[in-house]
């Protein structure tokens, strides 16, 4: 049996999480590190990456370090009428980051749903996003908007094609003011800003959220499509769900539920998903899609709950002990499950819980 102990918390993390997601019928799907670099080419701006690695395959493809795994499940996925294809995966992928925009390697588990995709399979992946918090931290939140949603709204606000760029940025930054001047300088009307001022304003728990957005327009139509929203969220654990309008992505791909996950001691999202019905049709599918990836290297800003040294146990020998003595010492502290480094000097820069000396040797 391997002990927990020499794992990393995200290392355990992403155990948890492939156990989950095979609790609920999902298979690993596993890929190569690489792919043709013009499947990422075609749909750079799918990607969160700037910079890509590539370099000349042996047949002379230009070839890529993958900065997505998405993509790829996409285009070995074949359409699916009925049922769906169910997988998670544990990778790598290879993406710029920080001032530098220097390239690192980042650890992922995430699962995607594609096919004759029901209410059934959003509801579940749901689910299995707020567990996956769940595995990571006690003190977690989903936050979920629905572009469906947030479209129509902008259709009945009159919003032109050219101009939901600049105004989806304000929504996102939860910018009131730069939305009502925006709105000024378009002539809208104050009943239209108001109904825009309302996609940043309807934040906070389901049960909160929902008769908001219900009375945002008196149509039987509008209130369907709300309804079918809380139908999907109810049953969730409330506590720990959040509706939130801020959470925007490229709608040239992604339609649906949207949704990101945050845990305490790490500012930024470990958690991002959504329904992406439209890449599948840019990438020439019929099928519809949802599924979501967890940021591992997130987790390093996290308190692990380590002890503050780098050995339990250290056992200082001379040169002339007897090797049976001291691995009879190391023995018997291993046997406890401690960390023990044996050693014939102290040494630098590192420590431990507890000296050993072994007898008959003076230092």
């Amino acid at each position: 049996m391997i002990s927990t102990d020499i794992l990393r918390n995200e290392e355990c993390v992403a155990f948890a999480l492939r156990g989950l997601y095979r609790s609920y019928g999902y298979l690993q799907y596993r890929m190569s590190k690489f792919e043709e670099y013009d499947l990422y080419v075609r749909n750079k701006s799918y990607l969160p990456a700037e910079h890509i690695i590539t370099f000349p395959g042996s047949d002379g493809k230009l070839m890529a370090l993958k900065p997505d795994v998405t993509l790829s499940i996409v285009r070995t996925t074949k359409d699916q009428p009925v049922g769906v294809r169910k997988v998670y995966y544990h990778e790598n992928v290879y993406r710029s980051s920080g001032e530098n925009r220097s390239i690192r390697e980042m650890m992922q588990v995430g699962l995607e749903c594609i096919g004759n995709v029901d209410d059934y399979c959003v509801r579940e992946v749901l689910s299995l996003a707020e567990q996956s918090l769940a595995a990571v931290s006690p003190d977690s939140v989903l936050d979920v908007s629905h572009l469906g949603i947030l479209s129509e709204v902008l259709l009945r606000a009159g919003i032109l094609p050219e101009d939901r760029s600049e105004l989806l940025g304000y929504i996102a930054e939860k910018n009131p003011h730069d939305l009502t001047a925006f709105c000024e300088k378009k002539g809208l009307s104050e009943e239209k800003a108001g109904w825009l001022r309302q996609m940043i304003l309807c934040e906070g728990k389901p049960g909160e959220v929902l008769p908001r957005l219900q009375a945002l327009f008196p149509d039987s139509a509008w209130g369907e499509t709300v309804a079918a929203f809380g139908k999907v969220l109810s049953g969730l654990p409330q506590e720990r769900l959040r509706i939130d309008f801020s959470v925007i992505n490229d709608m040239s791909y992604y339609n649906g539920i949207l949704f990101r996950g945050f845990v305490a001691g790490v500012p930024n999202s470990i958690l991002s998903g959504g329904q992406y019905d439209l890449l599948m049709q840019r990438m020439g599918k019929q099928s519809r899609a949802i599924g979501f990836a967890v940021y591992l290297d997130q987790l390093e800003q996290m308190e692990t709950g380590e002890k503050g040294y780098d050995f339990d146990v250290l056992i200082l020998y001379g040169e002339k002990t007897d090797p049976a003595e001291v691995e009879a010492a190391v023995r018997k502290y291993t046997a406890k499950g401690q960390r023990v480094l044996a050693s014939v000097s102290l040494p630098e820069q590192q420590t431990w819980g507890r000296l050993v000396r072994l007898e008959g040797e003076k230092k």
